[in-house]
């Protein structure tokens, strides 16, 4: 089916059917799946109208390369993937400070995946990122996110430091993750309208994108290994503001 975006796991499905139903064409469900899971989702689909077809494991393993499908495919239209200047009308509507996580440069999928489910659960308004060197919504990503790349707005901007100052035209502080930053994580004040900004796999932060935060923090490492993997600590970032906002 051309022009279609392939989605698979239960989670993910089921949660594109909840939130954006109008994008899926139809689904493929691994015939022998008759748990009350698979049957809910079933259920779902039928009430939306969607056409279902029934497939043994072995074709469904064809369609996705031997991916974790889950006995459960959709077959879909793109999600829509906002630009910069999308931002003022998104944050425009928010009734609380923004919160907004921004990825300089990550290229795993998975890595991507987990920091939107991190971020849905954290309540963040809004994922951002620069479209070169950096990984888009792929089917992988949105598997390993169970669902959250329905629920986040996803901004990818052709320059990264120009949609920083756009974010700080709207009021919004840039707080950039270094691990040479003087003030920790837990010494900041992260209240007020912000956006977080977390560098690639191993590589952190552009010396530009750096440049143009008003913040560096850091997360104060105790052991041995000096560094954590970009989905742990965007994790650890954003439930800290969780916490300074609810305390």
């Amino acid at each position: 089916m051309t022009n279609s975006l392939l989605l698979f796991g239960l989670h993910t499905v089921t949660a594109l059917l909840e939130k954006q139903p109008e994008r899926v064409k139809r689904l493929s469900i691994q015939e022998s799946r008759q748990d009350k899971k698979v049957l809910a989702l079933v259920e779902l689909a039928t009430q939306r109208g969607i056409p279902i077809e029934y497939h043994d494991k072995a074709a469904l393993d064809a369609m996705t390369q031997s991916a974790n499908h889950q006995g459960v495919l959709a077959f879909c239209a793109p999600s829509q993937v906002y630009a910069e200047s999308d931002l003022p009308n998104l944050l425009s509507s928010l009734t609380q400070p923004a919160f907004i996580l921004v990825l300089d440069g990550v290229q795993d999928p998975h890595n991507l995946g987990a920091c939107f489910r991190s971020a849905d659960a954290a309540g963040v308004h809004a994922i951002l990122a620069p479209k070169d060197k950096s990984v888009g919504i792929t089917p992988t990503v949105s598997k390993v996110a169970s669902g959250a790349t329905e629920t986040i707005p996803f901004v990818q901007v052709t320059n990264l430091v120009r949609a920083l100052e756009t974010l700080k035209s709207l009021g919004i502080w840039i707080y950039g993750t270094d691990a040479d930053a003087s003030q920790t994580l837990y010494q900041t004040s992260l209240t007020g309208p912000l956006a977080l900004v977390l560098g690639a796999e191993g590589a952190g932060m552009r010396r530009l994108t750096k440049e143009h935060c008003d913040v560096l923090i850091h997360i104060p490492m105790q052991g041995y290994v000096s560094s954590l993997n970009v989905s742990v600590a965007a994790g650890v970032c954003l439930f800290e503001v969780v916490r300074q906002r609810q305390a």
